[in-house]
C-alpha cells in the first residue's frame, strides 16, 4: 500500500457511471508529501493544479480516466490527430481515449511528438504549454528528477505493471491521479468496477474442472508492427481470469514470446481453440496469403473455432478493451456460461465507465478492428 493513498469506503449501491464531474469550488488542500509509481517523494498540493500535460506512452489515456480532458494545457503530436505531420503508426487502431476527446486534444498546443521512438520528454515544448503539473510514463528516476528541476513543477510518475487493468499498480496509478486532483470518489468507483468485473468472469468459471477444459492458444501479442501468430504468452493475465487453459503455459520463455514454427506445428494437434490479437491479423494475413496451408496443422482452424479479439496495444495499452478481451475470451472457450454476454453492449458499458460515453461501435469501425469481436474465417479478413 502506497502511502498516498486515500482509503475510501464504496458500496454498488452508490456508484453510477459518470462523466467526471467538474471540482467543486472549493479551496485547494495543503501541500501533502506522496510517493509516485517509481518510489519518488514529491511535495503537492492536491486540487490545486489547473495546468496539466501528460507525456510518454499511457499517461494521456490513464489520466482521461479520472479527469478527462479538464485541466490539459497540450497534448503529445501523437495524440493530436488535426496534425499532418506527426507519428501515425497507431492510426488505425482504436484508442478509446482518442475517440473519447479527440476532439478536444486538437485544439491544444504540442508538448512534444510522443510515440514510441521519443525516449526523453521534450522539456522545452512542456514549458511553452506553462503546465503547473506534469504526468508521466517514463520512469527514469534520474531523468524524472532532472525534468522536474528543469520545468519547476510537479513530475508525478504513474505505471500499471505487467498485470494491466487487473494490476495492482495500475490501480495505484488511479488511485494516485484521485489524490493529485481531488478525484478520489472517482478513482475508487472505477477500480470498484474493475474488480466486480474481473470476479464476476473468474465466479463464472471457477468450478470447471481442469481436466474438462479446452486447451486455448492466444496469438498475435508483443509490440506493434511486430506480431505475427507465433507470438504468443504463457502467462496470459486474461486467461487467468478467466480460468482457461492455455497451450503454451509451461513454455521456457517470458511472459510474451515468440515460439518457432515447430513448436506451433508441435502444438497444433492440441489448440482446441485460437484467439487472435486484431493488431497482428494484417503480418498473419501477409504470411497466409504466402502459404495457405499454414494452419492446416492447427485443430482450431481445422474446427472452424478461431477467433479474434480488439487490439489492446497502441501506444500502450488500452485497458478498457483488455477488460473487454477478458470477457471474450470466457465467451469464446466457455460459450455456454457466457451466453448472456453480447460484445457491443459490455464494450458499451466498460468504456461508460472509463470514459463517460459508449464507444463500443466506433471502436469496431477502426481498419484493424475489422467489425468486432468475431470469428475468424480466412475469406472474411485474410485477403
Amino acid at each position: 500500500m502506497l502511502n498516498f493513498r486515500k482509503i475510501i469506503a464504496l458500496t454498488a449501491a452508490v456508484l453510477t457511471v459518470s462523466a467526471f464531474p467538474v471540482s467543486g469550488a472549493e479551496p485547494a488542500g495543503e501541500n501533502i508529501i506522496i510517493t509516485d509509481m517509481i518510489g519518488r517523494e514529491l511535495d503537492v498540493t492536491p486540487g490545486s493544479y489547473s495546468r496539466v500535460v501528460c507525456i510518454g506512452a499511457g499517461a494521456l489515456r490513464m489520466y482521461t480516466y479520472i479527469c478527462g480532458s479538464e485541466y490539459l494545457c497540450g497534448v503529445e503530436d501523437i495524440d493530436n490527430t488535426s496534425l499532418e505531420d506527426r507519428p501515425k503508426m497507431f492510426d488505425s487502431a482504436a484508442r478509446p481515449y482518442i475517440i473519447a476527446y479527440g476532439n478536444d486534444f486538437t485544439e491544444l498546443p504540442s508538448c512534444g511528438v510522443g510515440g514510441p521512438n521519443a525516449q526523453t520528454a521534450e522539456a522545452e515544448m512542456i514549458l511553452s504549454c506553462n503546465p503547473d503539473i506534469v504526468i508521466s510514463f517514463y520512469q527514469d528516476v534520474e531523468k524524472e528528477d532532472a525534468l522536474q528541476s528543469q520545468l519547476g513543477v510537479p513530475v508525478v510518475t504513474l505505471m500499471s505493471g505487467p498485470g494491466g487493468v487487473f494490476d495492482e499498480r495500475f490501480k495505484d496509478s488511479l488511485r494516485l491521479l484521485g489524490t493529485l486532483f481531488e478525484r478520489e470518489a472517482r478513482a475508487e468507483e472505477l477500480i470498484f468496477f474493475i474488480n466486480a468485473e474481473s470476479d464476476e468472469i473468474s465466479s463464472r468459471t471457477s468450478d470447471i474442472p481442469e481436466d474438462t477444459k479446452p486447451s486455448v492458444y492466444i496469438c498475435g501479442l508483443g509490440n506493434w508492427g511486430t506480431a505475427s501468430h507465433l507470438t504468443t504468452a504463457q502467462n496470459y493475465n486474461v486467461f487467468d481470469i478467466a480460468h482457461i487453459k492455455n497451450v503454451v503455459q509451461g513454455l521456457e520463455g517470458g511472459m510474451l514470446q515468440t515460439i518457432e514454427e515447430e513448436k506451433f506445428v508441435s502444438l497444433g494437434g492440441e489448440m482446441d481453440i485460437m484467439i487472435m490479437d486484431a493488431a497482428a491479423v494484417k503480418n498473419i494475413a501477409a504470411s497466409y496469403s504466402g502459404d495457405n496451408t499454414m494452419f492446416d496443422v492447427c485443430k482450431a482452424w481445422n474446427n472452424n473455432e478461431v477467433y479474434m479479439e480488439m487490439a489492446y496495444n497502441a501506444y500502450y495499452t488500452n485497458y478498457e478493451i483488455a477488460l473487454a478481451n477478458a470477457w471474450f475470451a470466457g465467451k469464446c472457450v466457455y460459450p455456454e456460461l457466457f451466453n448472456d454476454i453480447d460484445m457491443t453492449d459490455k464494450t458499451d458499458k466498460i468504456t461508460e465507465m472509463f470514459l463517460g460515453q459508449p464507444l463500443a461501435d466506433e471502436i469496431f469501425a477502426y481498419p484493424t478492428s475489422f467489425g468486432g469481436y468475431g470469428k475468424v474465417a480466412a475469406g472474411d479478413i485474410f485477403r
